[in-house]
């Protein structure tokens, strides 16, 4: 047989060991050999699967872990380490399971799938130096990482490696990048390729506290128009909310968000006049890229976010095809109207009741306003199809608004994926896929859509699928509304992870809402009867007209076995039929 040639090639290397493993094991072997074997099972090989990385070889206590990309690299390893982190939260400090890793970037050579050479002999002595739950890398990683992760890193100087001929350059990782003790801090999120901002809700100057909400919609304006430029990276609205008030560093948001740009700025409405003042901020170098004030008639508030969206795209990437412009309303009271519904949607029977009567009044006034109609068609869909609204004649009224908003504005990428999201639970397929198709042609930086595209494809039967849309969600929408978990329960529940479903689905963000009938299902699945139980009646105070029978009929199910799965699982709960 031919000899099989070695092979070179550039990569980073990640090597970890466990912290006195020796130790752990004369305590308890049995004990630590399956908690090792779990967390790689639960930790260490998702991990490296979502980073497209490659395991080379375990060696009892350690690991050695190829990846093509040094920030892929990095990522993975400090969620490792926040990920092990969690799992020793409330055990005896002699038995948590602590790791040490290296990371470096270098020439290796292959050979019948293991890996040689300097590149694995210095990630691997960077382990040795590391203390517990440290990690360090070489000065190649740090060379790729340090503009494209927000990382802080500690420089410890060159260190003379054994058999390796040129010093090293060294640097530790600040533990703060992703807590201790089971701390809720994540790891830092790449900077996207593209040009990434975020707009910072806006500052309410008038003395009216009433113009708070007008304020509001103007920031969300500009995010939306932003996103539709296919070259920008943007931040979805309800993460940058969660910065309202807040008197925080720009540098800390952006970083927190995964963010190179950031855009502040105030609006003054007053005597029929808008006064804006908006600045973009390289949050990396610290600088300030463009900066204007804006004194127009209040009857040109939409051409100003018109000029103000330009004039960012322009200074991010140059000059872009301009979108076709958005529908606008030609009554300001109505986009008040508007604007204030906006806020009430996805939550509660109560709050899409409020929506529905406000966007009423909006449509009344402007009836070619085609976010509104958009609006008001998917609070009647979720009336129906959630919230225990009779089917007549919310059911026909949504697919009636949904339409009636696309025909106004075919090119709002909003209009296209509540059309599709109705059509798909009306069991038109085929429709409902292209208005998905194109909505996120329209703004690819939709997050929403995303996220509620995920429940569709659940429905199919591709579960994993659905899973790669809301993680897509979660990079846009880094503080999400609490339904987003609500997808991504389902979908795990779907591909019978179910304890990553358990997790998931007592987030806050999303226990006390419908969701809570896939955690009664997700626990009985474990075995957990008695937990499955309590959710379900928990479920039923809020949901008391609720049935298998009425859920499964009223969903629109292509994978008829997967439906099975779904209504054996609330049969277990304790749900009625």
């Amino acid at each position: 047989m031919a000899e099989e040639r070695a092979q070179r090639r550039l990569a980073a290397i990640m090597a970890a060991d466990v912290v006195g493993y020796s130790r752990l094991v004369e305590l308890d072997e049995s004990g630590t050999l399956a908690a090792l074997k779990e967390r790689r099972r639960r930790i260490l090989d998702p991990l490296v699967h979502e980073h497209d990385g490659r395991v080379v070889k375990t060696m009892g206590d350690g690991v050695l872990v190829e990846f093509a990309s040094a920030v892929n690299a990095v990522t993975c390893a400090i969620e490792f380490q926040r990920r092990m982190s969690a799992a020793n939260h409330g055990l005896p400090d002699d038995r948590q399971i602590l790791l040490r890793i290296g990371i470096n970037l270098g020439d290796v050579v292959v050979e019948v799938g293991d890996l040689y050479g300097d590149g694995v002999i210095i990630a691997v002595r960077l382990q040795t130096l590391a203390g517990p739950g440290e990690i360090y890398v070489s000065g190649s990683i740090y060379d790729q990482v340090r503009r494209r992760l927000y990382c802080e890193f500690d420089e410890l100087g060159p260190h003379l490696i054994k058999n390796v001929a040129e010093p090293v350059s060294v640097y530790r990782i600040e533990t703060s990048t992703w807590g201790q003790h089971g701390a809720a801090a994540k790891a830092p999120l790449p900077l996207p390729i593209k040009p990434s901002i975020a707009v910072l809700p806006f500052t309410n100057m008038s003395n009216d506290p009433e113009q708070e909400v007008f304020v509001d919609g103007l920031t969300e304006d500009l995010i939306t128009d932003l996103s539709r430029a296919s070259g920008l990276f943007v931040i979805a609205s309800n993460s940058v909310f969660a910065y309202k008030g807040r008197h925080a560093d720009v540098r800390r948001i952006a970083r927190e968000l995964g963010v190179r740009y950031v855009l502040e700025g105030s609006a003054r409405r007053a005597a029929g006049r808008v006064r804006i003042n908006a600045q973009l901020i390289d949050a990396i170098q610290g600088d300030h890229l463009w900066a204007e004030r804006f004194d127009r008639s209040l009857e040109d508030m939409f051409a100003v976010q018109d000029e103000v969206t330009s004039k960012i795209v322009e200074a991010l990437v140059g000059r872009l095809t301009t979108a076709p412009a958005r529908n606008r309303p030609t009554d300001l009271e109505a986009y008040d109207l508007c604007v204030r519904a906006r806020s009430l949607g996805l939550q509660t029977a109560g709050a899409a009741r409020e929506a529905i009567f406000l966007l009423q009044r909006a449509i009344a006034r402007d009836p070619d306003y085609a976010e509104a109609h958009r609006l008001l068609a998917l609070n009647l869909w979720l009336s129906w199809e959630f919230w225990d609204q009779p089917a007549d004649p919310n059911r026909a009224r949504a697919v009636a608004e949904a339409q009636r908003a696309v025909a106004l504005d075919p090119v709002d990428a909003g209009n296209r994926w509540v059309l599709g999201v109705i059509l798909g639970h009306e069991r038109r397929w085929e429709e409902s896929d292209a208005e998905f198709d194109l909505a996120l042609k329209l703004d690819p930086n939709h997050a929403d859509a995303f996220a509620m595209r995920a429940d569709l494809i659940v429905l199919s039967g591709r579960p994993a699928d659905a899973i790669e849309h809301v993680r897509k969600a979660l990079r846009l929408n880094p503080h999400p509304p609490g339904w987003y978990y609500w997808m991504l329960g389902q979908a795990q529940y779907a591909i019978r992870d179910y304890e990553a479903a358990v997790q998931t689905l007592r987030r806050p963000e999303t226990y006390r809402a419908t969701s809570r009938r896939l955690l009664a299902a997700s626990l009985a699945r474990l075995g957990r009867l008695d937990e499955a139980r309590t959710e379900a009646q928990l479920f039923m105070m809020s949901n008391p007209n609720f049935t298998i029978r009425q859920w499964s009929d009223s969903q629109p199910f292509r994978d008829e076995e997967l439906r099975r799965h779904f209504l054996e699982g609330y049969r277990m709960a304790g749900l009625p039929e």
